[in-house]
């Protein structure tokens, strides 16, 4: 399968609600259509997670971001600049979340977010047009899945595509570093 085809097939099962396995700038990840409540709440359900736990979403864009965040405050900005010359992906906590599934967004308002560089999830975040749902694959508590090898299999049997790009990739991958940035400025490291 080319990756043209790949990509085709995930943003095609993206919009009918569905949730995928794909490689993202990070470890893989299970995702579904930000907007979609009813694929939101599936991927908790395969995560086996509590849903009062937020997830994070993928966009491939800053316009893209300006759509499901309410007012980007200005440090995000400088952030979201000083990422992208380095090398290690960050994942911004914006509060005034919009746009967006309810029960991806946090309690307090805010949405985890992520511009993505690599140009397979980019690729996707672009041609599907929307937020892209990115929790790492893995059961709520164990480890996250690197690589599509390290996948737990009940996983793989539950989601309804599983992205053919990257599975052959046998190196370390690690999570995205986070960032809270409240309305009053403050700045909080979650995980670095």
């Amino acid at each position: 399968m080319t990756r043209e085809e790949d990509i085709r097939q995930a943003v095609e099962t993206l919009r009918q609600g569905g949730v995928i396995l794909y490689p993202t700038d990070t470890v893989w990840g299970i995702g579904c259509d930000a907007t979609n409540a009813d694929a939101v709440s599936r991927v908790y359900q395969i995560k086996q997670r509590d849903d009062s736990k937020a997830l994070i979403c993928l966009v491939d864009s800053d316009a893209r971001l300006q759509r499901y965040v309410r007012d980007v405050p200005e440090v995000a900005w400088q952030l979201i600049d000083s990422i992208a010359e380095g090398d290690r992906p960050t994942t911004l906590i914006l509060d005034g979340a919009v746009n967006l599934a309810p029960n991806l967004i946090a309690d307090d308002g805010s949405i985890g977010i992520r511009i993505t560089n690599e140009p397979f999830s980019r690729e996707l975040c672009y041609r599907f047009q929307k937020a892209i749902v990115s929790t790492s694959a893995n059961i709520s508590g164990e480890p996250a899945a690197q690589n599509y090898r390290d996948i737990d299999p009940k996983i793989i049997e539950a989601v309804d595509y599983v992205c053919w790009s990257r599975r052959q990739e046998h190196q370390p991958h690690q999570p995205s570093s986070i960032i809270k940035l409240g309305r009053d400025g403050q700045v909080a490291i979650i995980r670095k």
